[in-house]
């Protein structure tokens, strides 16, 4: 192998990703409506549901404020 051939090689090796797989978006989501629930509050459903008003999770979100509401 010539030496244009190993430093292309070498190269190509070095360049291994750096950036980070993408999470799964739902998980992501979870984890606001976790934190809005420990946190227990208006702001925190209200948001949540400003956020990811069109997730399944909102209903939740919306049902919590209701009770905190009451």
């Amino acid at each position: 192998m010539d030496s244009k051939a190993k430093a292309a090689k070498s190269a190509s090796e070095a360049r291994s990703p750096t950036v980070p797989r993408a999470r799964d978006p739902s998980a992501a989501v979870a984890e606001e409506y976790e934190a809005a629930r420990r946190k227990d509050t208006l702001e925190a459903y209200e948001l949540f549901i400003a956020r990811h008003g069109d997730d399944p999770l909102a209903a939740k979100a919306r049902n919590d404020l209701r009770r905190l509401s009451q």
